[in-house]
């Protein structure tokens, strides 16, 4: 999983839980699925991290933001499984990413950060 896609939005404390990810292993590539708060306010280490910032959530409907995802996504994933992380952002963001996703072809696993070591949910040790 060289490619991770993550949320970058809301939520108190959810920005800590993106750096880490972003540390605990050598990413080929880094979409973070933002706004403009989130444009403005967050320093992007690595060339390696794109972000893509979103329209106003609250103000379109999942629809409109599945189609720009798709559109700023659409052939810059060449893997076959990403790493996607929703512990940051609403709702709305978190449908519109998966579907998004789905409607690319893409296969995913849901990570996150346990005792500071990336944690791929589902995969129990």
């Amino acid at each position: 999983m060289p490619t991770l896609l993550a949320c970058l939005s809301t939520g108190k404390g959810t920005w800590t839980e993106v750096n880490q990810l972003l540390s605990a292993q050598q990413w080929t590539k880094v979409f973070l699925i933002t706004n403009e708060f989130g444009k403005q306010n967050y320093t992007v280490r690595g060339e390696q991290v794109e972000l893509i910032v979103l329209q106003d959530a609250l103000s379109v409907d999942v629809s409109a933001l599945v189609q720009q995802l798709k559109k700023e996504l659409q052939g810059k994933i060449s893997d076959f499984e990403i790493a996607l992380n929703l512990a940051s952002g609403s709702g709305k963001e978190h449908m519109a990413m998966l579907e998004a996703v789905m409607e690319l072809g893409l296969n995913f696993r849901l990570v996150t950060m346990k005792n500071n070591q990336l944690h791929v949910l589902g995969m129990e040790k």
